[in-house]
């Protein structure tokens, strides 16, 4: 096994600072503002988010998916139901996502309780998908194991040699919903002296949020 350290892989960050006045008083609105500046600012994939669940035995699993929609209820992503990620789901809801842009030295932490979006929000999103995409999101048995490639590839052509007939979205795919009940918001600063505040409500009837700075 190789033995490496990485101690000199440092940079400085320098974007840009983030102050209490700058903030929006909902997050939401806070958010949209750095998804807008990602989108403009940054080559590809701002979109693309970190979400951890947990399984049973209270080992977390994070893996990268994309956000494609959000509101002022939370913030939505399709799977299979059926996958590890599904199951996890279904034995804990509570879960994280985390977003980080490199290019403007920021990141947002956001936690909360996930629930399945309604079948009609699924099927319209699975529509307005490349068919291609439909069609491996109908044959793929996600986080199963498969013997090689080829299988896939086979079950894809076989597919699409039916692709002139109507696809119907599988039962096993759709969408969940985030609602957060955290927010961090994260700017890198030089020195490692990082801006960070929080949003959090203080009780589950509280429609405000109150925003407090961290230590970095």
């Amino acid at each position: 096994m190789p033995n490496r350290d990485y101690h000199a892989e440092r940079r400085e960050y320098g974007f840009a600072a983030l102050r209490r006045a700058d903030l929006q008083a909902d997050p939401f609105h806070q958010f949209s503002d750095w998804m807008e500046t990602a989108l403009e600012k940054t080559q590809q994939d701002a979109t693309a988010m970190s979400i951890s669940t947990v399984s049973a035995d209270g080992q977390p699993h994070s893996r990268i998916v994309l956000l494609k929609a959000f509101n002022s209820d939370g913030f939505i992503f399709y799977t299979h139901y059926d996958s590890d990620k599904g199951q996890q789901i279904d034995q804990n809801a509570k879960a994280a996502l985390l977003f980080f842009w490199p290019e403007l030295d920021r990141q947002i932490r956001i936690e909360g309780t996930l629930q399945k979006v309604p079948r009609e929000t699924s099927e319209a999103y699975f529509y307005s998908r490349p068919k291609d995409s439909q069609l491996a999101a109908s044959i793929s048995n996600q986080s199963q194991p498969v013997a090689s490639r080829d299988i896939l590839e086979a079950k894809l052509e076989e597919a699409m040699s039916h692709s002139e007939q109507s696809l119907t979205c599988p039962a096993h795919w759709g969408g969940y919903q985030l609602n957060p009940c955290y927010f961090e918001f994260w700017q890198g600063r030089p020195s490692r002296l990082h801006d960070r505040f929080r949003y959090q409500r203080l009780s589950k009837n509280d429609q405000a949020w109150q925003i407090t700075r961290l230590n970095p």
